[in-house]
């Protein structure tokens, strides 16, 4: 396969991703959206590391690293925005405004 086949599915990705984390109101949504960003990016980093070497690899562990403990800090706040509101729209959270 070639390596613009990988970057280009790596894009789709991303702007899905992106696309989620705008328009979804739904904190769990949310969250996925981002691991679907995070995703792209070690699609993009293991498609250069067959180019350039091995450094691509370890990032992407790095980032695989990263995005499991985003996961559980972000469904820990989910679950307790959900326990306080009965709800985990977005939208209505208004505590963190200054």
């Amino acid at each position: 396969m070639l390596l613009n086949q990988f970057l280009l599915l790596a894009a789709v990705l991303f702007c899905v991703g992106v696309y989620g984390v705008i328009v979804r109101k739904n904190g769990v949504l949310v969250l996925m959206s981002v691991e679907l960003i995070l995703n792209a990016v070690n699609i993009n980093l293991i498609a250069f590391s067959t180019l350039w070497g091995l450094a691509g690899q370890v990032f992407a562990l790095f980032v695989i690293a990263v995005a499991a403990a985003e996961v559980g800090v972000g469904l820990a706040i989910v679950i307790l925005i959900y326990r306080n509101k009965r709800s985990i729209d977005i939208d209505e959270l208004d505590e963190l405004k200054g």
